[in-house]
């Protein structure tokens, strides 16, 4: 069927009438189109709506944690509402990065594909506290489970006798005792003694680090900080640390989140002193050497 007149000026470029005004998506014309960005830990954002600023140190089911200078957290879905260097952007999830080469443990030992864990060894690491536990795994959790190490913690380097006492090590069966603070002098280092002294020194190993706490084994870069606060005598560490970085510090659940956002800025190796790494590197070797025959 021959076109008309009307039907032919549909294709003529120099007619202003012959298109169609509502093709294509008209709506977003004229529009400004927000670029995104992938939510990558340490990015710093703000809020467009109240000049909130922080960096990214948690990604988890589309919400997003910032902290600001001052350690304050806030939490936010992914999507519109961020600004990066002031221009809008639009925050989304991280595309999955394909691994480059031989991937790594957190504590830079090379990862062994599909392997799963061994049951575990009779011999055993000991740790002081509940947070050495919680740092011990998620630096070297992997190879442990690999090695079928178990870490156990003591609540207090006082118990360690008895504890050992009733653990009994032995041939194929060692105790690896990691202790805070232990320094020539302190209450740490003449329980250690005593232990190596004792009628199982034949099988157990106790190493220990500097610092008073194991909070201090992390670098104090990565929370922002040039170092450490020194804390007076007489005032119990955590809390003068607390109260040093501005952070609340009145009661046990106040100590117990800064613990987790300081164990939250810990992504491996790298982020520890070496004075903890030789020593637990070292636990690790004893207690998995093979036992004589």
């Amino acid at each position: 069927m021959p076109a008309t007149p009307h039907d032919a000026s549909r294709n003529d470029p120099h007619d202003r009438y012959g298109g169609d005004v509502l093709a294509g998506d008209w709506k977003a014309r004229g529009r400004r189109t927000i670029p995104t960005v992938e939510a990558e830990r340490d990015l710093v954002v703000e809020l467009a709506e109240n000049g909130f600023c922080g960096a990214i140190v948690r990604l988890e089911k589309g919400i997003v944690t910032l902290e600001d200078r001052f350690g304050n957290t806030r939490i936010f879905p992914l999507g519109h509402g961020f600004l990066v260097d002031g221009a809008a952007v639009q925050l989304v999830a991280p595309k999955p990065k394909a691994p480059a080469g031989r991937l790594r443990t957190a504590s830079g030992s090379f990862a062994v594909d599909s392997t799963p864990a061994r049951v575990a060894l009779p011999s055993r690491i000991f740790v002081e506290g509940r947070h050495d536990a919680e740092l011990v795994e998620k630096v070297w959790g992997t190879d442990l489970r690999v090695e079928g190490v178990v870490v156990e913690y003591l609540q207090g380097v006082d118990v360690l006798g008895d504890v050992l006492t009733d653990f009994r090590p032995g041939p194929g069966r060692r105790a690896g005792v990691l202790v805070d603070h232990l320094v020539a002098g302190s209450k740490e280092q003449r329980i250690a003694d005593a232990v190596m002294r004792g009628p199982h020194a034949a099988h157990v190993l106790v190493v220990g680090h500097p610092f008073i706490d194991i909070w201090q084994s992390v670098k104090p870069a990565r929370l922002g900080r040039d170092a450490w606060p020194v804390i007076p005598r007489g005032t119990e560490w955590k809390h003068g640390v607390c109260e040093a970085f501005g952070w609340p510090h009145a009661e046990q659940a106040d100590i117990a989140r800064a613990w987790q956002h300081i164990l939250g800025r810990v992504r491996g190796y790298g982020d520890l002193e070496p004075a903890l790494l030789g020593r637990v590197e070292e636990l690790i070797d004893f207690v998995t050497a093979p036992a004589p025959r």
